[in-house]
């Protein structure tokens, strides 16, 4: 039987490789974000390279109106959802705490938690009917440790941590997973959204090391979803071979 899985924030970087990964072995997909161009883009590509079923839905995980419009009654096949993968999420700028824009703290939150809360609760009433599925929490490395100028954007990620431990514990009685995954640096669009634009500033992140790819956790996202039924990984943390820590990386001349 075909399994479906629903992909926040799959436009791009970790969740655009993650949709080709699982199109790739069959799955049927639920594609969502806040840009409908690259939206129908990865669609046609997904069927025409893949031949997947694909459905996709525009719409902000922000706005709980948009999220309980779009997911709260769809038909089948699509509201068999086997595993639901909330990556959307970003970081804003990279400020003092004294000096941090409110607007950039209110959105980061908005998106990196209420998101995932809006679009878990909206998914989970059919995984409890059916007494299964699978949910795939994106955290980060900065759920794990504060850094400096990193504050709300830390902090929304502690928060997927703790979420990610407490939805395991309380949906234990529904016989469904639930996994964490918190990356360290990879190479997306994160950087380019964090610095607004500042190519300049987004590319220094990388150099001198080699950076993971959304194509890198992309595989260790399936491998965690093909486990037996009897197996949960509650949480992976992953960086490079050259990222000791949140902070710590050994760069090259």
């Amino acid at each position: 039987m075909t399994k479906t899985i629903l992909i926040t924030g799959a436009t791009s970087g970790i969740g655009k490789a993650c949709a080709k990964k699982f199109a790739a072995n069959g799955y049927r997909l639920i594609i969502t974000g806040r840009r409908q161009e690259k939206l129908l883009s990865l669609k046609n590509e997904l069927i025409q390279q893949y031949q997947s079923e694909v459905l996709d839905l525009c719409f902000d995980v922000q706005d709980k109106g948009q999220v309980d419009a779009q997911l709260s009654d769809l038909k089948s096949p699509w509201n068999n959802i086997d595993i639901l993968l909330n990556n959307a999420g970003l970081a804003l700028g990279r400020d003092s705490f004294e000096e941090a824009s409110m607007h950039d703290w209110e959105t980061m939150l908005q998106t990196n938690v209420n998101g995932l809360l809006y679009v878990s609760k909206t998914i989970l009433p059919g995984m409890i009917a059916r007494k299964k599925g699978h949910i795939i929490n994106i955290g980060s490395i900065a759920g794990k440790e504060v850094y400096e100028n990193g504050n709300v954007y830390c902090a929304s990620k502690f928060a997927v941590d703790a979420i990610s431990k407490s939805m395991r514990i309380d949906l234990l009685k529904h016989n469904i997973k639930v996994t964490a995954i918190h990356p360290g640096a990879v190479e997306t669009e994160f950087s380019i959204v964090r610095y607004k634009g500042d190519e300049q500033k987004a590319n220094a992140t990388y150099n001198g090391f080699t950076p993971l790819t959304g194509e890198d956790i992309a595989d260790t996202i399936f491998y965690t979803a093909q486990l037996p039924e009897h197996v949960c990984i509650n949480e992976l943390t992953i960086t490079c071979a050259q990222q000791g820590s949140a902070t710590n990386f050994f760069k090259k001349p």
